[in-house]
């Protein structure tokens, strides 16, 4: 190519580039979750991305690649191109998978940017019916009375629900036993059994037996009362002064994305997640509809890795 034509072709490279992200989105977008299909996170996502076509006048197609801590839908989507075009659904658990293993093939703060969160929901601690637990401080009370009697279920070790259990015993100053289960309707069904004194999952799992009386909430885990259970104390409230666990998921994408696109979502996803039916939508998924800044986002998943690190780390769960 001579000079002259080299010289136009930049020319044209510099003008196509902002006019591009200008004109952003013009293609599909795809939205890479590390979860499989049908879960909360997944519909979550699928509700927000029907409502952002809607918005922005281009499909986003949601691509579900489970499986190793998150790890495999975040290389796929580093492995893009950052143009705005491929998305990623990050969550709390991408702060936990931070502080489980020995090193990540990615740093979550730095490969990515943020866009903004999409919502966030609590945990419940809960009891079965006719348990003697009356409210969470009955519980305290009585781990405080008796070290190593009670028994707490959760999911398997290092997910979110079991390092909330953990959180719980350093922050009240309490020891009580741990019981991991592989899968959430194994908790429930412990609970409800009574094979466990209390248990901490989400409100979307426990509903139909809190709504059935089989469950009874004590507590949720977030700094302030749960929108889905407002009668229901906080942990806080029942004197475990600064426990506060609060799951969220939220839209990143790989670092280099045009600050255009970046703003582009950032206010269509304000925009959707202010919608009532959205709202409603959400809510009927245990999920409070909460838009953010990047740089609020940004800072949750900053802290939530600080945090989350160091529960590892005391609880002595060995690195993956």
């Amino acid at each position: 190519m001579t000079r002259p034509l080299r010289a136009a072709g930049l020319a044209l490279a510099l003008l196509a580039g902002p006019a591009a992200a200008q004109d952003y989105p013009n293609r599909p977008v795809r939205i890479v979750l590390p979860f499989g299909a049908g879960g909360v996170a997944d519909i979550t996502a699928r509700v927000v991305a029907e409502r952002l076509g809607d918005r922005l006048g281009q499909r986003f197609v949601i691509e579900n690649i489970p499986g190793a801590g998150g790890i495999a839908a975040a290389r796929a989507v580093l492995s893009a191109q950052p143009d705005g075009y491929t998305l990623a659904l990050v969550t709390n658990g991408t702060a936990v998978s931070a502080g489980l293993f020995k090193s990540l093939p990615f740093d979550p703060l730095n490969d990515f940017v943020p866009i903004s969160s999409l919502g966030t929901f609590d945990f419940v601690v809960a009891t079965g019916a006719d348990s003697a637990f009356r409210t969470m401080a009955d519980v305290v009370a009585f781990a405080r009375a008796n070290p190593g009697k009670l028994n707490a279920g959760t999911i398997n070790v290092g997910s979110t629900q079991n390092l909330s259990a953990e959180l719980l015993k350093s922050a009240a100053g309490i020891q009580f036993q741990i019981v991991p289960f592989r899968a959430t309707p194994e908790v429930l069904i412990a609970g409800v059994r009574k094979d466990v004194d209390v248990l901490i999952e989400n409100y979307a799992a426990m509903r139909a037996n809190l709504q059935d009386g089989k469950l009874r909430a004590l507590a949720t885990t977030g700094g302030t009362k749960s929108v889905l259970l407002k009668d229901v104390p906080t942990v806080q409230e029942a004197g475990v002064e600064g426990y506060d666990v609060v799951s969220w998921n939220a839209l990143f994408a790989p670092r280099g994305t045009p600050r255009e696109a970046i703003e582009t979502l950032n206010r269509a996803v304000a925009e959707v997640l202010a919608m009532p039916a959205v709202k409603e939508r959400l809510l009927g998924l245990g999920i409070e509809a909460k838009a953010s800044t990047a740089r609020e986002i940004q800072e949750r998943l900053r802290s939530d890795i600080a945090k989350w690190s160091k529960v590892v780390e005391q609880a002595g769960i060995p690195k993956q």
